[in-house]
């Protein structure tokens, strides 16, 4: 089982991978949720797609006095020291943070990342679909604030210590 690791959830503002506009971090140590990091970003490229800012309710006065990534991942960094990822839909966040590291030139560390959506869909085959909000009910936890970074990040881990 899995017990040390940190699940990550990014928002977007727009089409672009790398246009993350929000992250949320929790820390699992021992199989108990330790650490919560949240914070806005300054997306690259700089605009918001009505449907992105419909699903997650973020707009560019949101993020117009954030950090750009390499200053919020400065406080990031040290809080996911070695573990593995986790993520739902990690194809998606995966990409985002490649992405990011890309657009920023900064070395990408070979992050391993471990998915739940994938194993929701190996282990919960009984369920209608397999959305973080639909899994995250299945394992016990309600998820009230979906599409925010920290609270999908939350799901994420909860659902984690039951099926990885």
């Amino acid at each position: 089982m899995l017990r040390d690791f940190a699940a990550i959830d990014f928002e977007t503002a727009n089409e672009q991978l790398s246009s993350v506009c929000s992250v949320g971090v929790v820390i699992v140590r021992n199989g108990s949720i330790t650490d919560r990091f949240y914070s806005l970003i300054q997306p690259e490229p700089a605009y918001y797609s009505p449907g992105n800012s419909r699903i997650h309710g973020l707009t560019s006065k949101d993020t117009e006095q954030a950090p750009v990534f390499p200053k919020v991942w400065e406080q990031v960094s040290p809080l996911l020291g070695n573990y593995p990822l986790v993520a739902h839909n990690k194809g998606f966040d995966e990409s985002c943070l490649k992405a990011v590291f890309r657009t920023y030139q900064m070395d990408y560390p070979g992050y391993i990342f471990y998915c739940t959506l994938a194993e929701s869909r190996r282990q919960l085959r009984h369920l209608p679909n397999h959305q973080l909000q639909t899994v995250a009910e299945d394992c016990g936890y309600v998820l009230s604030n979906h599409h925010h970074a920290l609270a999908d990040a939350e799901a994420c881990a909860e659902i984690a210590l039951q099926l990885l």
